[in-house]
């Protein structure tokens, strides 16, 4: 008897602890907006012959479309964590070079960047590892990243002007 009570009470536990499931329309709004974004990025990459769309960015998207009321999903972390955290990336490897050690270092770094500059974007910490580990151009590579930045909350605001979904942002700056 005691034992089957403790499966229950463990049972109750793991159900009682996820979040509600979202709206089936909320969820098709999020999703159609990570994709609009995204293929956004690859587009404007395959224009300007450049790589628009990197890994931190679809993290990012995922933040905006999926969880838009966090604050790691807002304009201003979105937008300057991915650049500070960029920043943060250029200025570690002029110190140490391209290594995983410093990539490391970046990231941590990026960690204590944003939160003094109050910019949490976790997925930014990536994208200092990323231009540790890749090299490149400082100037172009901050450019592109403002403008991917730009575009996944360009399409965020409109996702969340859908009345399918929280609007979005909760706040700009």
């Amino acid at each position: 008897m005691t034992e089957l009570t403790s499966s229950r009470r463990f049972a109750t536990a793991l159900a009682g602890k996820a979040p509600a499931r979202a709206a089936t329309a909320a969820i098709a709004i999020a999703t159609l907006g990570g994709v609009t974004a995204l293929v956004l990025l690859v587009g404007i990459g395959k224009v300007l012959d450049q790589a628009v769309l990197i890994p931190p960015l679809a993290a990012s998207a995922a933040l905006v479309f999926a969880a838009p009321a966090l604050p790691l999903a807002q304009p201003r972390s979105v937008i300057g964590g991915q650049l500070i955290s960029a920043v943060v990336g250029f200025l570690a490897l002029a110190v140490g070079g391209s290594s995983v050690w410093t990539a490391a270092v970046a990231g941590g770094l990026a960690i204590g960047a944003m939160a003094l500059a109050r910019t949490p974007h976790s997925p930014a910490a990536a994208t200092s590892v990323i231009v540790v580990l890749t090299e490149p151009a400082t100037a172009t590579f901050l450019l592109l990243l403002l403008l991917a930045t730009i575009v996944i909350v360009a399409v965020g605001i409109l996702a969340g002007r859908s009345g399918k979904t929280p609007r979005y942002p909760t706040y700009w700056w």
